[in-house]
């Protein structure tokens, strides 16, 4: 559970960021996000899931990052 709790934590951290860094462009961009094609942002979306998948199982898998 300390390990979920952290993780949730580093998400929130991570997501907030680029308001922080950079709110003017981010509003820009979700501007530009809000306009686009609802299937071109599943595609992004799952490309994005394959890609944070592919990268949970190497890491749990193999012995790459020992």
């Amino acid at each position: 559970m300390k390990l979920l709790t952290l993780l949730i934590g580093l998400i929130l951290i991570l997501e907030g960021l680029p308001y922080v860094a950079a709110p003017d462009a981010m509003q820009n961009w979700l501007k530009k996000l809000a306009e686009m094609n609802p299937q071109h942002l599943r595609s992004v979306g799952i490309i994005a899931m394959a890609i944070g998948l592919g990268i949970c199982f190497v890491v749990q898998k193999t012995s790459v990052f020992e």
